[in-house]
This record gives structure tokens, sequence and C-alpha cells, in this order.
């Protein structure tokens, strides 16, 4: 069985046909990302916007209660763009129209007005102090944190997690930062019972995709989207019928084209000193953990033995040795 290669998302979703009920279309669309979610889309969908996009993008993330008094006339002439890519804007970020844009805005500004802290910038000097440095990467740690769970897709996670729980062998790309995710990955679902395998040599990665078949899963893990040693893997077994799984901080990558189903991660801003490596294994691994979970409840019978095995197995190297 082999799937057939899904378009880029980049391009806005289209309305639904005239033969499509509006309740048919309803059914079918996913729910509007809550207010809480709305920073979150714009850090991750930013970088694949265009520039007049990402002008109105960072409009209603940095001004949400001044934005929302805004008609999509107001907001296009603030932004120096036209009410089309306002309108543009508000689909990509996942909203039915700019007036669903607007209530969302709304939201987010009354829980802003409701006591929250200020936020702490994560910008490290060369010159901060240790204390100053731990502060700002817990908080931009929080933040990224806050950020992938609010854009995680929940549906396809569950879609991902029953695959992995019936899967006759898991294979899991990554490479540099990524890889070390993917090793974490493969122990985790080792120690369940499950047989997983994670690939950060290219060569070996694409030479075991070639084994796979349906009821088989690939994962591939990119924060770009773009990494052509973990795309390639990911191409091959999609097309050998195996479902395929993509964890990146870009869902308009060219790894999606290869993905049944995309978790995607929050996409941090890159410092001199806090690489974007640093946030996108935070981010991962939040993801990583939400996968093994959820396939440990949907296995518990099997995973509660299998994980008291592997404790069992292992406890004597915890205990110290008498001298």
């Amino acid at each position: 069985m082999t799937h057939d290669v899904k378009e880029s998302f980049t391009s806005v979703p289209e309305q639904p046909s005239a033969a499509t009920s509006p309740a048919t279309a309803a059914a079918a669309a996913p729910a509007p990302p809550a207010p809480a979610a709305l920073a979150a889309k714009v850090r991750t969908l930013a970088p694949s916007m265009t520039r007049s996009m990402q002008r109105v993008a960072e409009a209603v993330a940095a001004d949400p209660a001044g934005c929302a008094a805004l008609t999509v006339t107001g907001l296009a002439e603030l932004t120096g763009t036209s009410e089309a890519t306002v309108v543009r804007t508000a689909r990509l970020l996942g909203y039915p129209g700019y007036r669903d844009l607007r209530l969302a805005l709304a939201g987010l500004a009354a829980q802003q007005q409701s006591g929250r802290a200020p936020a702490v910038t994560a910008d490290i000097a060369v010159d901060d102090p240790v204390a100053d440095v731990v502060a700002k990467l817990a908080y931009d740690e929080q933040q990224t944190l806050a950020d992938t769970a609010a854009g995680l897709d929940t549906v396809q996670l569950g879609a991902a997690v029953a695959a992995l729980a019936t899967a006759r062998r898991i294979d899991i790309y990554g490479i540099g930062a990524s890889g070390l995710v993917a090793q974490d990955l493969g122990q985790k679902l080792l120690r369940i019972g499950l047989v997983a395998h994670a690939h950060s040599d290219p060569h070996l990665a694409v030479t075991n995709a070639v084994q796979l078949r349906s009821g088989d899963v690939a994962i591939a893990i990119t924060h770009s989207g773009s990494t052509g040693d973990v795309i390639e893997p990911l191409r091959v077994a999609f097309d050998h019928g195996a479902t395929t799984v993509a964890i990146t901080g870009r869902p308009d990558g060219p790894v999606a084209q290869y993905a049944d189903h995309v978790l995607t991660t929050s996409t941090a801003r890159e410092s001199e000193l806090r690489p974007a490596a640093m946030s996108s294994r935070t981010s991962q691994l939040l993801v990583v953990d939400c996968l093994f979970t959820c396939v440990t409840q949907r296995t518990y019978e099997t995973a509660a033995p299998a994980l008291a095995a592997s404790y069992e197995a292992l406890a004597h190297r915890h205990t110290p040795r008498n001298r």
C-alpha cells in the first residue's frame, strides 16, 4: 500500500464547495485555536508567512486588546496591508474568518488583564550574572513548553498514539539534537515492550525504512522540517505503506508531505547565547513524553509488566555495592 503525497500546507484552506452542506463543513473543520494558543500559533507559523502576513500576525500578538477593537479595514490600515491579507492571516492561524480572530483576541486580552505577571525577557547578555541566566532560561523553557502544549493538535496526537500502540515495528529518525530526542523515544517505547529503533545514521535509516510496510510506524523528528537526512527515510517508509509521523516546528515544511500525522512543536527565537536547538529539544521532548504516556495508557495491560520487568532487570545497577 502506498500513500498519495500531500500538498504543502502553506496555501490558504479552500472554502467548502457548494455541494458541501454548512453542517458537514463545520463538522469536518478543526476547532479554532483557543485564545491562549494564539501567541504560540503566531510564533510557530510566522516564519512561513509572507512579510505582509507577518505584519498582521505580529500586530495581533503584540496588542490583542487594541487589534480586537479594529475592523478588518482598520487592521489592514494599521499594518499597511490589505483586507484580503488580514483574512488570509486569520485563516492561516486557524480561524474561519476575521470575526473569529477578533473574538480570540478579545479573550486573550481579557486573560492578560487578569493580573498575570509581566513577561520576562529571555535575551541573555554576555555579562549577565548566573542568577539572571538561570531565571531567563527557566522562563524561556516554560514558555516553550506552554506554546507547544497550546499548539499541539490532540486529534493528530491521538491518531499517532493509536498507530504506535498496535505497530508491528517502529522506526524513529533524527539527526543532531533531534537524534538525541529520537533515542529517548526509542528507549521509552522499548521499555513498554514495543519494537522500536532510533536511527541517526541516514544510510541505516533508509535501509531500515525499505523494510517497513502497512502496520509499521515511522517517526521523523526535525525542528526545521527540511532536514534531508530525516525526510528521505520518512519518504521511503511512506512509499512502502507505513504510517508516518512528523514532529516538527515547521508544519508547512517538506517533511509534512510524507507525514500522515504532524505534531507541531514551538518555534523559539534563536539568540547568540541560546541556539534554537535548545528550545526545539525541550518542545520535542514534551511531544515525545505525550506520545509515550498515551501509548502506555492504551497498552497498559502489556506495558505495565514490561516496565516492571525492565526496572527489576536494572535494579542491581542502582544499588550501592559493599566494599
